[in-house]
């Protein structure tokens, strides 16, 4: 059973990747995930709409921690960043600028009409924020500062992604981390300076 949910969860977030949230009808889902009408409606009883939330939190999650265990990988935090940029954009020139991230798809088709799924997607972001704040804050970056910074690392994630793949090229995304790896450098320098300027 466990199966057959994960096995829908994942063909939705592929067909959402592909063609979008209102694009996307539950008898595709069940079909393509050869799932009957019934099991989808016994894990997600709230239909489309939940089916939909539950993919976006799951997606979600797996992005943070992707972002989670390639920072904590990485040589230094401004590597970091760049290694995830980078990651990015190699991920967009091997499946041919489709849309890795359905979170930022859905979020732009129902900002406006459907309350329930913008909120999933603004928690799925402010996660991510918060995630990048702390590992931040974590280096010697002060609060305040690692928070704008982590808004705009992931501003800068889902716009290079809009970019690439409408230019179909990969290098938008690779700019855009260059810069937000630019502007890590700064805080730390920043930061380390006035540490070392500070009486205590």
């Amino acid at each position: 059973m466990t199966d057959t949910r994960n096995r829908i969860l994942t063909t939705t977030a592929e067909l959402f990747r592909l063609q979008g949230y209102n694009g996307t009808s539950l008898k595709q889902v069940t079909t393509a995930a050869t799932a009957p009408t019934g099991s989808l409606y016994h894990f997600f009883p709230g239909g489309k709409e939940q089916l939909a939330e539950t993919v976006i939190v799951t997606s979600g999650e797996a992005y943070r921690e992707l972002f989670e265990m390639v920072y904590a990988a990485a040589t230094s935090p401004a590597a970091a960043i760049t290694d995830f940029f980078n990651g990015a954009a190699e991920v967009l020139e091997e499946s041919d600028y489709l849309d890795p991230c359905p979170i930022g798809s859905v979020a732009l088709e129902v900002a406006s009409t459907n309350d329930r799924l913008r909120r999933a997607t603004h928690d799925v972001f402010a996660s991510w924020v918060d995630t990048a704040a702390t590992r931040l804050e974590a280096d010697g970056i002060p609060h305040a500062h690692a928070e704008e910074l982590a808004v705009a690392l992931v501003a800068a994630v889902e716009g290079g992604f809009m970019l690439s793949r409408a230019a179909r090229s990969a290098e938008p995304m690779r700019t855009t981390g260059q810069l937000i790896r630019r502007l890590v450098e700064i805080a730390l320098r920043t930061a380390t300076a006035a540490r070392a300027g500070s009486p205590d």
